[in-house]
């Protein structure tokens, strides 16, 4: 096992250290354990959720290791396994690479012990919708099939299943940055932003983690790429099959005269989507094209993209209050990713803040022209400010609570709330499904609330 392009992990190693204990890299360990190799691992700051796996593993975990005995451990494996989102800048990762010892990811371990084909979705945002959509694709044409990797099972817990045909990977770029090799037939990417800062090094380095996902494509794969977007372009592979799509415009997969179509001919209405925001339809267009590689029939495609419902915290409806319609869209924790919500719509308050990934919210007034009034808040809130002060009246509010009721206020009827917050969470909450729900209960509170006010007493 080396860390050359084109490297195949053959064997898995016989000692490997586990860098970081989190989800992910508990499941490698079980894998690996209950594979026969020696495992070793630490963590800088341990929750109750990974010393409690080690010690149901058997496993000693190194808490928060000082620099010589974070050598050691380093030197004496034959492998190491980042944990994903560790930052590029970890003294393990230079250790790493100062005593020679390769560094892998889970996709890699997966591909040593299991044959079966791969489909993968990247990309800055979109990967999860798209993921599912394709794995809805494949079950409405009779191929089993399953969502591994960025989601809550890792590859290597998906692949103990016997009766998955077609794995469909949400690839991040955390764990694309440390694969070896990773040959997936069928290899969507969806588009690129700044986002990771906070775990890159550069924007430099986060893209081309990204475009590992086209490193060492297999001869009969198909690499599929967002036609309008021209840093994924730049990397489509010269040789080998390729399919580009696009919510307009010509592409191989394209959406001409109100009909989703490509190669293989029109798969379904845009009237006959749940959704239909730019985004929405780029994103059926990625996801058909990623199915239909890896086995997906015309009238499959269609079945599953007219049922599909978007996840909850994407562009998700809560709640009318008074002619005003309330979206939690809560995942959307970059510029980008608010940017595509935005265009979704005439005019909204957008609710924004939280705590900023090293990005350049000014990116927001690219979709400025959508936006009625501002409501900031969590540590980023000032940021928010100063990008939309000169454009767009902005409120700053303490806590979601408040943000809720200065949206709900500013907004008038027939216009439309959004919590689209550019920012991660962590600032106030412990993950943004956390920050969406707590954003849903309290809109629901609010109309209860209007609710009562209208009955006369």
């Amino acid at each position: 096992m080396t860390g050359t392009a084109g490297a195949v992990m053959a064997e898995v190693p016989g000692s490997v250290l586990l860098a970081g204990f989190g989800a992910t890299n508990r499941a490698v360990a079980r894998a690996l354990l209950s594979r026969g190799h020696t495992v070793t691992a630490f963590d800088d700051g341990p929750g109750a959720a990974a010393t409690g796996g080690a010690e149901a593993l058997d496993l000693e975990l190194q808490i928060a290791p000082d620099p010589r005995r974070l050598d050691r451990l380093v030197s004496a494996a034959d492998a190491m396994i980042p944990t994903p989102g560790m930052p590029e800048h970890h003294r393990a990762l230079e250790l790493a690479r100062a005593r020679g010892v390769p560094t892998a990811s889970e996709f890699d371990l997966a591909r040593a012990w299991d044959s079966r084909p791969v489909a993968a979705v990247t990309g800055t945002s979109g990967k999860t919708t798209v993921t599912e959509m394709a794995v809805a694709a494949l079950r409405c044409s009779g191929v089993s099939a399953a969502a591994a990797g960025n989601n809550d099972l890792p590859l290597v817990a998906a692949i103990e299943a016997d009766d998955v045909e077609v794995f469909v990977v949400e690839a991040s770029s955390f764990r694309l940055a440390h694969s070896l090799c990773f040959e997936p037939l069928a290899a969507c990417w969806l588009n690129f932003a700044p986002d990771h800062l906070d775990i890159h090094r550069d924007l430099d380095s986060y893209e081309a983690a990204k475009a590992r996902l086209w490193r060492s494509l297999p001869p009969e794969a198909t690499a599929i790429a967002n036609r309008l977007d021209p840093i994924v372009m730049a990397h489509l592979p010269g040789g080998g099959a390729t399919w580009t799509f696009a919510h307009e415009g010509e592409a191989d997969w394209r959406c001409h005269a109100g009909v989703l179509a490509g190669p293989l001919g029109p798969v379904v209405g845009v009237g006959e989507l749940r959704r239909t925001m730019p985004h929405d339809i780029a994103n059926a267009l990625a996801a058909a094209a990623t199915a239909s590689a890896v086995g997906a029939t015309v009238e499959g495609l269609g079945q599953a993209l007219r049922s599909f419902e978007p996840g909850a915290h994407r562009v998700q409806m809560v709640a009318s209050i008074g002619g005003v319609d309330f979206y939690n869209d809560s995942k959307a924790t970059t510029p980008h990713a608010t940017v595509a919500a935005l265009r979704g719509f005439e005019s909204a308050v957008l609710i924004a803040g939280g705590r900023n990934k090293g990005l350049d919210l000014g990116e927001l007034l690219d979709a400025v022209d959508r936006v009625s009034c501002v409501v900031a808040l969590g540590e980023a809130a000032e940021e928010v400010a100063a990008v939309f002060a000169a454009d767009r009246p902005v409120l700053l509010a303490a806590d979601m609570g408040e943000a809720v009721e200065l949206a709900a206020s500013a907004a008038g009827p027939g216009a439309a709330v959004l919590l689209s917050p550019a920012c991660a969470s962590f600032d106030l909450y412990s993950s943004y499904k956390a920050r969406g729900d707590d954003f849903a209960r309290l809109v629901r509170d609010l109309a209860a609330k209007s609710r009562c006010e209208a009955v006369p007493s």
